[in-house]
């Protein structure tokens, strides 16, 4: 099985971190929610035949958290990350508490983000809900099944 917490914080060190604790906070509420809204993004991992959700499987979602996608820089940087760096150390940390349900969601929400250099099509019409240095979260947006974060 999948590790939930290596994965999410592997998944927090690719997309944030050079946020700062916010910052890694606020992604990881991200993929909480959707791990927790049970919609087209939520991942799911198959146990004794039943669908169970799964954060692990959130995060490896295809196109949906762009350190995942193979193209993409961060992908090396989070396969060969351990726990020497002190920085992915604070990710697991912020994981771990996360899957323990003791992290209080900063983002009022949200289910989707994009850093402050690009605005894709999804987020064209739709209000922040929180906005953190490089990162601008939304809590209104359905999405469409081929959208990234």
């Amino acid at each position: 099985m999948v590790d939930d917490v290596d994965i999410l914080a592997r998944t927090i060190y690719g997309e944030a971190r050079s946020e700062g604790t916010e910052g890694m906070i606020a992604v990881a509420c991200v993929v909480m929610n959707r791990y927790k809204a049970g919609k087209w993004f939520t991942g799911y991992r198959i146990y004794q035949g039943k669908r169970i959700p799964s954060v692990a499987q959130t995060c490896l979602k295809r196109w949906q958290f762009s350190c995942w996608n193979k193209n993409d820089p961060n992908y090396v940087k989070i396969y060969n990350v351990t726990t020497l760096d002190s920085t992915f150390r604070q990710c697991r940390d912020i994981a771990q508490r996360a899957v323990s349900g003791e992290l209080k969601d900063i983002t009022n929400g949200a289910t989707y983000y994009h850093t402050r250099q690009i605005k894709p099509v999804w987020a064209m019409d739709h209000t922040p809900c929180y906005k953190f240095r490089n990162h601008v979260f939304y809590n209104d947006i359905d999405g469409g099944k081929n959208e990234t974060t």
